[in-house]
């Protein structure tokens, strides 16, 4: 592999990083929102004494 082979790998590997980084969202999350809050809370707390 020559040198302008390498130089231009590295070049497209940066700039690939780059725009993943600074693109728009890909995630695939649904949209939830706030869950509330579903249980019962300790009897004991382990920070108060």
């Amino acid at each position: 592999m020559g040198m302008p082979k390498f130089l231009d790998n590295v070049i497209q590997y940066f700039s690939g990083a780059i725009s993943r980084i600074f693109g728009p969202s890909d995630d695939a999350y649904p949209n939830t929102g706030v869950q509330p809050f579903e249980g019962e809370p300790n009897k004991k707390s382990h920070f108060s004494d």
